[in-house]
Formats: structure tokens, C-alpha cells, sequence
């Protein structure tokens, strides 16, 4: 995404928070006019317009003086702002949105000012105005407190022609986008998701990156989590854009590096084959397929670290190969039509953490920046998979797009 489309999101997100203030407050001088007390009302003014910077001011501390590597827990707390600022936000644009769109129809369809009080009465606008938006606040509400540690799992059965014999029935499991940080103090939640994967007893694990926001001190108290998760030939797994700590200005390159190599160590501590624009072969019955990772490789101004020619040394002739990238995008840029990989198994979108997702149907606000979020989609015979994700960023919880592990089963023929 440019920059000049990250500074339109911006601008109309920002509009919309002031459209919905100046809303709303003109409903709350109307309540408190009839308050005998004028120093009261002056102070549920001032309260009411303090709300907005304050959270801003508040965000702005944290991310500054508070989100740094010595601090890990430190992106939970900010994103428990953010929720909050969700809360009540998303409930009043909402509720601007259909309180000044049920005016304006009412305003054309009649025209007259004296029809126009008569047949669109203003308690009524208000009350169907109260009802959306306090839908939406019941929903962010789940979203933040239970949404977001409800595990689905979903199953794909993909069948391939030049998938060896020996590897018929493979059942392979894949998570991504965990961002420990965001859940610290919760990491508990996550044993569910554990013994949801190991009972299905999975022939490989995929973890497909972001295993952190930023830093690995994020990763404190997952060892003992992640290493339970069990696999007949392994887990294996690739780093995201987050795990390269991009978004921190660090004082130096060294200790960016070292962050990085501290999560590549954590990640094999617990089991993990992380593969680094790299092939490991899979063999049985004296046959085998080639799993393939590379670093994350996105559209700019993500980085492209991701060498896939690099990974496919010595592999273009395998029978059957399963790709690890990280974002989607790398598929359509690098990967379908230009290679022949079989398989690839992407994660990064998130689905947005916000959208609908049934068997026939899916919708996300995500599709307008990626147009591969979430689910299957193929080239030929080529097939990629785009989970979205176990964990969160930035809204601390999930609507419509729960935490996902997949069950991938392979077949010959």
C-alpha cells in the first residue's frame, strides 16, 4: 500500500471520528440544556471533547516510552487502548452514520420542514440509531473478550497427480500470525489451540510467520506451550515481516540482528525447523516431496527478504513441493505460472480480524488491499492456502474471522 492510500485511510477514519463527535455532542447539549447546574455542563463538555486526544496522547506515550524490547508485555497494554478505543468509536460512527443518513432520506423524500418533523420523528431516528450502534458495541465487546480465543478449525482436501504414493493421506496442520505480544498474560488461552493440533495428530506442522510483533522477549512463556505441539515428521516454519523488527527504531544494526537471531534460537528451542529460503526433503517408502520456505517477501514497502530461487536450488525437479511465504502476494508475484511448486501455504492478512467466512461465502474489508486474504485459491494446478491467522494486532480481537488453525489432507491421484 503507498503512502499516499495509508494517508486517505487516515484522513477518512479521522473525519469519521470528528463527524461522529460533532454528532453525538449535539445530542448531549440537548440532554443536559435543561441541567440547573452550568458548571456541570461545562464539565461534561470539556470531558466529552477531552476523550479523543486523550486517547491519542495515551497511544502516543506508550508507543514512545513504553514499547520497547526490555518491555515485551508492553504492545498488550496498548492494544487493550485500542480496544477501548474500538468500544466506543466504532458504536458512535455508527450511530452518526445511520442518525444523519435517516434525516437525510427523510429530508429529501418530503422536503417540507413541517412533514419532514411530522413523519420522520426524531425519537425514532434516534432509537433505530441506538439500536445499530449498540449492536456493533455487543459485538466489539465479544470481539475483545471472547472472539479472539474462539480456535476454528477448518479442513481442506486437495488431490494431486504427482503426489508420491507413499505421502497419500498426508495430513498437514497449519497456524500463522501468532504475535506473541499481543497476547501477554494469556498465553494460557493458547493451550486449547495446542491440544486442538495434536489431536488431530498431524503429520507436519506449519507455523507460516509472525511469530512476534517485534522482539523476542515476547516469546517469554511460550516455550513450554509451542514445544508440546507434536508432528510425525516435525514442525517446520518461516519468519513474517513483523519477527524482523522493521517497525522499532533500534540503536543499532547489531542489536536488530540480534533480536532476529534470538527469535530463530527461541523458535528452534521449541522444536522448530525454521527454513530460510531453503529446502528440506521428506522421504518414505523410498520415495519423497521437498518442503520449501522462504524469508517474508512482500509488495513495497514491505521488504523483500524472500529468495525463492535460492530456495529452489536443486529442487526444480521434485516430484512434489510445498512452498512456506509468508505474505500471499509473494504467490502471484514469484510463484504461480513461474514455478512448479504444487503447494503454498501463506498467512500475513489476518483476514482483517473483521468479516464474514461460511462455505460459500467469504467478505473482508482486507480484499481491497489483498486479493488473496483468506481460504483456498488455485492457478491450474497450483493451489495456494491463506490462513488468517491464530493471533491479533493492533484490534484486540476477532468479528466474524476466528483464530484459525488449518487441516490440510493430501492425496495421490
Amino acid at each position: 500500500m503507498s503512502s499516499r492510500s495509508v494517508l486517505k485511510i487516515i484522513i477518512i477514519i479521522l473525519g469519521s471520528i470528528l463527524i461522529s463527535d460533532f454528532v453525538v455532542y449535539r445530542q448531549i447539549i440537548g440532554y443536559i440544556g435543561s441541567f440547573d447546574n452550568i458548571a456541570l455542563q461545562t464539565f461534561i463538555k470539556i470531558c466529552y471533547w477531552i476523550l479523543l486526544p486523550a486517547f491519542l496522547m495515551s497511544m502516543m506515550v506508550l508507543r514512545k516510552y513504553f514499547y520497547k524490547p526490555q518491555k515485551p508485555a508492553s504492545a498488550s497494554i496498548m492494544f487493550a487502548f485500542a480496544g477501548i478505543f474500538f468500544l466506543i468509536y466504532i458504536p458512535k460512527i455508527l450511530y452518526s452514520f445511520l442518525f444523519l443518513f435517516q434525516k437525510s432520506i427523510c429530508w429529501l423524500y418530503f422536503h417540507d420542514s413541517d412533514l419532514f418533523l411530522q413523519k420522520c420523528p426524531f425519537d425514532l431516528i434516534t432509537t433505530i440509531s441506538l439500536s445499530g450502534s449498540g449492536i456493533a458495541f455487543m459485538l466489539i465487546l465479544y470481539a475483545i473478550t471472547l472472539g479472539r480465543f474462539r480456535f476454528r478449525i477448518r479442513r481442506i482436501n486437495l488431490s494431486f497427480k504427482n503426489l508420491p504414493d507413499a505421502f497419500d493421506g498426508l495430513k498437514l496442520i497449519q497456524f500463522s500470525d501468532l504475535h506473541a505480544g499481543s497476547v501477554s498474560g494469556n498465553q494460557h488461552k493458547y493451550l486449547t489451540a495446542v491440544s486442538m493440533i495434536n489431536k488431530e495428530k498431524p503429520d507436519i506442522i506449519f507455523f507460516t510467520g509472525d511469530i512476534v510483533n517485534e522482539f523476542a522477549g515476547e516469546l517469554n512463556g511460550w516455550e513450554d506451550i509451542l514445544s508440546q505441539l507434536d508432528a510425525t515428521y516435525g514442525k517446520f516454519s518461516i519468519l513474517g515481516n513483523h519477527d524482523y523488527g522493521d517497525y522499532y527504531p533500534w540503536k543499532t544494526q547489531e542489536e536488530k540482528n540480534n533480536n532476529l537471531r534470538n527469535i530463530i534460537d527461541r523458535e528452534i528451542k521449541m522444536g522448530f525447523r525454521v527454513l530460510l529460503n531453503e529446502s528440506i526433503s521428506l522421504s518414505k517408502d523410498g520415495q519423497e516431496i521437498r518442503i520449501l520456505g522462504v524469508e517474508s517477501w512482500g509488495i513495497p514497502p514491505f521488504q523483500q527478504y524472500g529468495k525463492i530461487e535460492k530456495a529452489m536450488t536443486g529442487v526444480e525437479n521434485s516430484a512434489f513441493k510445498i512452498l512456506l511465504t509468508h505474505d500471499p502476494s509473494h504467490w502471484e508475484a514469484e510463484i504461480a505460472g513461474k514455478t512448479n511448486i504444487d503447494l503454498t501455504l501463506s498467512g500475513h492478512t489476518h483476514g482483517f480480524q473483521f468479516g464474514i467466512r461460511t462455505r460459500k461465502f467469504r467478505w473482508s474489508p482486507i480484499k481491497w488491499i489483498s486479493k488473496r486474504w483468506g481460504g483456498l485459491y488455485n492457478y491450474g494446478n497450483q493451489f495456494l492456502y491463506v490462513n488468517t491467522g491464530l493471533g491479533y494486532i493492533g484490534f484486540p480481537g476477532r468479528i466474524g474471522m476466528p483464530p484459525e488453525i488449518t487441516v490440510i489432507s493430501l492425496y495421490s491421484g
